[in-house]
């Protein structure tokens, strides 16, 4: 009796170690086809871009971050212009800003300048630091100002402050660039903020990989993926497409 019950024994143990086994293949396979399917969710979205039948015009931003930039590879990767970081706030300077200006010029490549704007300094400090960095040129592209929110700065000024803030930063840039700036507010600044009803100026919208509707008006230039990887810049790139003069409202 004692040596019949050892055998059940054993056998349940066997039988249990056997499912325990196949349960463990099955959850390593499940595993193997995530990390597979993510791999190729990368893969993809290192690659996408809008076509071109629907958006002709495409380009990139670029800054310091993506390194020694190789502009004759980012045109021949497909971008027709560029906007580059040149000024943050009242003092930050992207370290690249003049290099990348005129590399980009000397390829060809139409480009603009792009301003980080802060919630935590004048807007008239904000718009000398832009005035001293970024030349006027008849030929450059009109400035963009990217508005978001910064860890560095906690500061959350009224929408009338902000908005009175902003109109005499881009006064102060347009009378300096000769041409109406872009606004480009990020999805959470423009819930909070609604800049795009407060500020008349052209809108540059963001969403990866589907067009934006938050602005109270279409966007005339939406950064479409924010993962681009072009062989000539280290990291990502923003891509971004503008557009068509058919399709303005």
């Amino acid at each position: 009796m004692a040596a019949g019950l050892a055998n059940r024994a054993g056998n349940a143990l066997r039988d249990w170690r056997s499912a325990a086994m196949r349960l463990l293949r099955r959850i390593l396979g499940w595993l193997l086809v995530l990390v597979l399917l993510a791999g190729l969710a990368m893969w993809w979205a290192a690659r996408w871009t809008p076509t071109r039948d629907a958006f002709p015009i495409q380009g990139v931003t670029i800054s310091a971050d993506n390194g020694e930039v190789h502009w004759g590879s980012i045109k021949a990767a497909g971008a027709d212009f560029a906007y580059v970081a040149a000024t943050d706030g009242a003092g930050g300077v992207d370290p690249r800003f003049a290099k990348n200006l005129s590399a980009a010029r000397a390829m060809g490549v139409q480009v603009g300048a792009m301003h980080r704007y802060s919630l935590c300094q004048l807007a008239t400090d904000q718009a000398a630091n832009f005035i001293r960095h970024v030349p006027r040129r008849a030929d450059a592209l009109p400035a963009v100002v990217w508005l978001d929110y910064d860890d560095r700065c906690p500061d959350r000024p009224t929408r009338a402050l902000l908005l009175s803030e902003l109109a005499t930063f881009l006064a102060q840039i347009e009378a300096h660039t000769g041409k109406r700036s872009l606004i480009a507010p990020g999805p959470a600044f423009e819930a909070d903020y609604k800049v795009t009803q407060g500020i008349a100026r052209t809108t540059w919208l963001r969403r990866d990989f589907f067009e934006p509707d938050y602005g109270a008006h279409p966007w005339a230039m939406w950064q479409a993926n924010d993962y681009i990887r072009l062989n000539g810049a280290d990291g990502t790139v923003g891509w971004n497409v503008l557009r068509p003069q058919g399709d303005m409202p």
